[in-house]
């Protein structure tokens, strides 16, 4: 299973990572940038240690989402490949998708 980042979600994170070293916490956005990715790198071999994205609606099973460090990343299940969807900090609204 291979993993693909949407665009949106490719630019979220780089927005994100980039604001907090605006804030000069450069060592933070060194750790966080790390844990996103590592979680993501272990998504095919076990895709399904994170629960069902709560935010989706009519989520058919193959919508999932993990937090790391008030960062929810979303995901997509699909018969080859995982697909990440989105990166947003937790603090901001929800966007019911």
């Amino acid at each position: 299973m291979i993993i693909k980042w949407n665009k949106t979600a490719v630019k979220q994170l780089i927005e994100a990572i980039e604001f907090i070293e605006e804030h000069e916490f450069y060592s933070y956005a060194i750790e966080l940038e790390r844990s996103i990715l590592s979680r993501v790198h272990s998504l095919p071999n076990n895709y399904k240690i994170y629960p069902l994205d709560k935010y989706k609606k009519q989520n058919d099973g193959s919508y999932r989402a993990f937090e790391t460090d008030s960062y929810r990343v979303s995901y997509r299940v699909q018969k080859n490949e995982i697909k990440i969807l989105r990166v947003r900090h937790t603090s901001r609204r929800p966007k019911k998708h």
